[in-house]
């Protein structure tokens, strides 16, 4: 199992509890050895940033919510496009949102930075799915 766990894994939402299930559900399913959790999409850019020089330190998957307040899910995938190949081939973004507007689900999954929509909460199933489909490498 330890083979097919993540390294580390983002997420970025601007609610604290769905953070924190979410949080919960990938450390009970072993799903990433560790979680780093940005509670706004500028945070989570600045992380980005900060960390541009040092892989380890990059997530190998960004759980995106859509609907946060200043730099929303598009603002941030917007400015995700200005980042180095190097870290657009290792962070992949999986947008975790309780949107059902099927217009910003739409736009947002033609995001070639983006490899999967899932509705909240993030349950066991989803996380198995990823690993299924091998989504994280």
């Amino acid at each position: 199992m330890a083979a097919n766990s993540i390294d580390l894994v983002m997420l970025v939402d601007d609610n604290d509890t769905d953070n924190f299930i979410s949080k919960r559900i990938i450390e009970i399913t072993k799903f990433a050895k560790e979680v780093e959790i940005k509670n706004s999409g500028k945070s989570a850019l600045e992380y980005l940033e900060q960390h541009k020089d040092n892989p380890e330190r990059l997530p190998s998957l960004i759980f995106l919510d859509i609907n946060m307040p200043i730099v929303d899910g598009f603002v941030f995938l917007y400015e995700f496009e200005k980042f180095s190949e190097t870290i657009k081939d290792k962070c992949k973004v999986i947008i975790l949102s309780s949107s059902d507007n099927k217009r910003d689900i739409d736009k947002i999954v033609n995001n070639d930075h983006v490899i999967k929509f899932i509705t909240k909460p993030l349950t066991e199933n989803a996380l198995e799915d990823i690993k299924l489909h091998d989504l994280a490498s």
